[in-house]
């Protein structure tokens, strides 16, 4: 799994945080989405698909 992130799409929503905060974090000044691990491994890849999947700026895209 690779997982990039369109930090110019995100909305500073924080639903990838909430849903996998072993990858995903927020920039402290405008809660802007980083990316901590951009391979997780597989007991992180079903809460990473959760977090691509409740992104609503469809801002984390994920390759299997």
């Amino acid at each position: 799994m690779l997982v990039t992130v369109d930090q110019n799409k995100c909305v500073s929503s924080g639903m990838c945080v909430m849903n996998a905060g072993e990858v995903f974090d927020q920039r402290d000044d405008d809660g802007v989405v980083e990316l901590l691990n951009p391979e997780p491994g597989p007991d992180h890849a079903q809460q990473t698909r959760n977090a691509a999947a409740a992104c609503p700026a469809l801002a984390i895209h994920i390759e299997e």
